[in-house]
């Protein structure tokens, strides 16, 4: 079981939390459904979002399981319990309270005033938002307890062992079967789009990735494995990359005389699982081999990584919802609500989260020395 610090998994870590601020960022301008949208959008910008959506939140509950087994490793389960809702109930609860209610006023602002019960009717509508990934991930964390513990029985690791042997002769990458029929039949009976923890077709797909971390993490043969494929995982990715854009670009007219729409969906979803599970493998093999290293960068950046998570939609949507009502180019507005909202984290982060010992603790990190 993987007990060493992995300092690629704190950089991917925070790449990926990085990668969810540059979506929402672009998200007002590609024509799908956010807080506030721009009055034009990019069709470009839309084509090049839904790629990196395939493994940009899954690699982040990917990290977030081989994290669980770290946080679990020096705790017994009640510890664990009290651990993680430190780490993540109270911020999520903090979150609704103050960080949404900001968010659901500039989306609906018309029907609101600047007043005291402006407020009580937005807290009347508890909203996660962004910070579903937080929810999912407590509920996750709490339910991989029996299977964690079996883990690290005798008999788990005799069950890991032959998991790592069949991984060997067949590959990481048959993982993907599972992913696949996964993602089909519950998409099949679950179609909701919604982040929910109580929509199935959701948990199940992010629980995969994360169930996938837990499971990597403890056997370092696994880990060996994706290092030493990386350039297999990369070719993988590349053909279906492009395997992914023939599809998305294809006509509907095309395939419709052949293909039901539930037909093309699955296929849909099918082409979507393998680049996500090619590309996260490549991630992870490449990440190991180059990113493993120790660096004062990383620490304050990982440090950071929590918080900068929590406060970025509520600012992003709070300075966007003005810049979209200017009149420049979609590409201007663009860069800059990136900067601004860059430069406002920060600030934030530095001078109202980072000095104060309850501020820390209201957003999940530890406690300063």
């Amino acid at each position: 079981m993987t007990t060493n610090r992995r300092f690629d998994l704190d950089w991917l870590r925070v790449i990926s939390v990085f990668a969810v601020f540059v979506h929402h960022v672009c998200m007002p301008f590609n024509g799908d459904d956010f807080h506030i949208m721009n009055s034009e959008s990019s069709k470009l910008l839309d084509d090049v979002m839904v790629y990196f959506e395939q493994f940009r939140l899954p690699l982040l509950f990917f990290v977030s399981g081989v994290g669980t087994i770290f946080a679990f490793s020096k705790r017994t389960w009640l510890q664990f319990i009290k651990e993680r809702s430190f780490r993540l109930l109270i911020p999520l609860i903090f979150g609704m309270v103050v960080l949404i209610p900001p968010q659901t006023f500039f989306e609906f602002y018309e029907e609101f005033n600047f007043n005291i019960s402006s407020y009580f009717k937005l807290l009347s509508q508890l909203k996660v938002n962004h910070l579903w990934f937080i929810e999912n991930l407590f509920w996750m964390s709490l339910c991989s307890i029996p299977f964690i513990l079996f883990l690290k029985s005798s008999k788990g690791e005799r069950v890991v062992m032959k998991i790592t042997q069949s991984s060997s002769k067949y590959g990481l990458f048959s993982w993907c079967i599972i992913l696949v029929l996964l993602r089909i039949v519950s998409k099949y009976y679950f179609p909701s789009d919604s982040k929910s923890i109580l929509n199935v077709s959701s948990t199940l797909y992010y629980s995969f990735y994360f169930m996938a971390g837990l499971l990597i993490a403890s056997s370092n043969n696994l880990w060996n494995l994706i290092l030493s494929n990386r350039r297999k995982y990369f070719s993988l990715a590349l053909f279906f990359t492009v395997l992914f854009y023939f599809y998305y670009l294809l006509p509907s007219s095309v395939l419709s005389p052949y293909f039901s729409v539930s037909q093309r969906w699955s296929i849909w979803y099918l082409t979507c699982s393998l680049v996500s599970w090619s590309v996260l493998l490549t991630v992870l093999g490449y990440g190991y081999k180059h990113l493993n290293s120790r660096s004062f960068l990383l620490t304050k950046l990982n440090e950071a990584v929590y918080p900068f998570y929590m406060l970025h939609q509520t600012v992003i949507v709070i300075i966007g919802y003005f810049i979209i009502q200017l009149n420049i180019s979609i590409l201007s507005k663009t860069l800059l609500l990136f900067c601004s909202s860059l430069v406002v984290i920060m600030i934030v982060y530095r001078h109202a989260i980072y000095l104060f010992k309850w501020m820390r603790f209201l957003f999940g990190m530890k406690t300063k020395n």
